[in-house]
């Protein structure tokens, strides 16, 4: 039960700064405005869209829209290695926190029993979760806190968290460089790709745990 109740806590701490600030912070990046923003920063353009997908964990920013505008600027290519970074650091950024409260504090949030069985899920599946998290409304943030806070080891989070973000990250700045109106096609592509890179990468991943 605490379990449940540490899950929305957490996901209320994501979605209520968006009903709050949400049609604020959509207005300064929608998809007209966002491309004219960055570059006014101009050769710290790039900079500026990282901090900001760091940022989303806190603040209700348009993530996809600030990639699909990297892509328009950077091109497919740099601006999706761009786009994956933000998102990458943004999901080690809620991970690391997290983990680091300890084990003493995860008892505190979770206790023993909710720590013990989450532990058992994170370590056995998940990797798998971190993936097929990341292009979904607010379950990155909220996954990568829960796999910090129930001590999620690094070298499994980080394989499942490249998994989710190298597609999501290139498939919106292709969006973006293509000008794309209707992406259904890519967006579907986004979703689908982390289980399968995850299932290559499954093999590294059970090398490095067995290491």
């Amino acid at each position: 039960m605490r379990t449940w109740v540490a899950y929305l806590l957490v996901a209320a701490m994501i979605i209520v700064p968006f009903l709050i600030w949400g049609d604020f912070f959509m207005g300064l990046f929608s998809e007209d405005t966002a491309v004219e923003r960055l570059t006014n920063y101009g050769q710290w353009a790039w900079a500026v869209a990282l901090l900001l997908l760091i940022a989303d964990l806190f603040l209700p920013l348009p993530g996809t829209v600030i990639m699909s505008a990297l892509g328009y600027i950077y091109g497919p290519l740099w601006g999706g290695l761009l786009a994956a970074t933000g998102s990458f650091l943004a999901g080690i950024f809620a991970f690391g926190l997290c983990r680091a409260l300890g084990r003493k504090a995860a008892i505190w949030i979770l206790g023993e029993e909710g720590l013990a069985k989450g532990e058992k899920t994170y370590a056995k599946n998940g990797s798998w979760i971190v993936a097929i998290s990341r292009w979904l409304p607010v379950l990155p943030e909220l996954i990568a806190c829960m796999a910090g806070l129930n001590q999620m080891k690094w070298r499994p989070f980080i394989v499942g968290l490249l998994c989710g973000v190298l597609p999501l990250g290139f498939v919106f700045a292709y969006i973006g460089h293509a000008g794309l109106a209707h992406p259904y096609l890519a967006i579907a592509i986004s979703a689908g790709l982390p289980p399968l890179l995850w299932l290559l990468a499954r093999r590294f991943l059970h090398n490095l745990t067995k290491a």
